[in-house]
């Protein structure tokens, strides 16, 4: 039999950590990161990683894994994940997948090929350059024109993955969405999908109170920080809490402007992910908008029915 899976996804803020860490204790589980910004060290105010306080004693997986310096692709989370998904199955431990980067949860437990097409560095800093110039949309056009439908599937302001479907068309000369393939629409593990919602205003309240206690925290030096190592053009460094600051740095807006733009990416990030996982998984939804006052019931109450559903697989 294969190994059983938990699963929890949903928006940013919405209290996915704090399930995780309970779920873990009462069915002796560890946590494995689905977010694809908290593989990185010297990342961890801005992507809201889980303190040690968080964590609570329980284990979490795929957590400062790498360097901002280095590239990280779905296809190495799909290894990293489904090894440690084995790994603590052998340890009779629960995997508990805890996450809002849906792409990477996917790839990990469901079958998808990935394209081995190595780098073109040369190619990739012509675009660089490019999107500096021209801008992102433009960038995002000249992909339409090869690959539509990985255009159609890839956000204009994404341009590390933009960069990266036209570097191996440019390779290959086959489209980028022909070389990453979704093989099944079953996932390859027995997975319970909990998804956690709740009304948009308050999530953007939630959201808009994070980034204030972020700033509190120091998030402005943990960003100047990597940003003096020369790391703006890594694709670390693209993630959400990061990018925004840049101008603020170059003198080009005020701080002010550019905590207005962390919250406001941060709320229309929350409105993609929310598409995303209704459209791409058969997920569970629990409405946590009363959490902060009795957590402990709504997570009672997630807790049947993964008990339920695992009795049926």
């Amino acid at each position: 039999m294969k190994q059983k899976v938990i699963a929890i996804v949903g928006p940013t803020a919405v209290g996915k950590t704090k399930m995780g860490v309970y779920l873990a204790k009462r069915l002796d589980g560890e946590v494995i990161n689905g977010d694809a910004s908290q593989i990185y060290r010297e990342m961890s105010i801005g992507t809201a990683k889980a303190t040690a306080e968080e964590m609570d004693g329980v284990p979490h997986h795929l957590l400062d894994i790498c360097d901002p310096s280095e590239t990280y692709t779905a296809a190495d989370y799909q290894r990293d994940a489904r090894q440690t998904i084995e790994r603590l199955g052998s340890h009779k431990k629960q995997p508990i997948l805890v996450g809002g980067t849906g792409f990477y949860i996917k790839a990990a437990l469901y079958s998808y090929r990935f394209s081995d097409i190595k780098a073109d560095k040369a190619y990739r800093q012509q675009l660089e350059q490019y999107v500096q110039v021209n801008g992102a949309e433009a960038l995002h056009a000249k992909l339409a024109q090869v690959d539509p439908m990985a255009a159609s599937k890839i956000h204009p302001h994404n341009a590390i993955r933009v960069i990266r479907a036209l570097e191996v068309y440019q390779l290959t000369g086959i489209p980028f969405s022909k070389q990453q393939q979704q093989v099944s629409d079953q996932p390859i593990y027995p997975v319970v999908f909990i998804g956690l919602t709740m009304p948009r205003e308050i999530l953007y309240q939630r959201i808009d109170r994070r980034v204030d206690k972020m700033m509190e925290a120091g998030l402005l030096k943990e960003v100047q920080q990597l940003y003096d190592q020369g790391l703006a053009g890594s694709q670390a460094l693209q993630a959400i809490g990061y990018k925004e600051f840049f101008p603020y740095f170059e003198g080009k807006q005020s701080l002010e402007a550019s905590i207005d733009q962390l919250k406001k990416n941060s709320r229309h990030y929350a409105k993609r992910q929310f598409t995303w996982f209704r459209g791409q998984m058969q997920v569970k939804w629990f409405d946590m908008t009363h959490a902060e006052d009795c957590f402990s019931q709504h997570a009672e109450d997630v807790l049947s029915y993964i008990i339920q559903q695992q009795k049926n697989v």
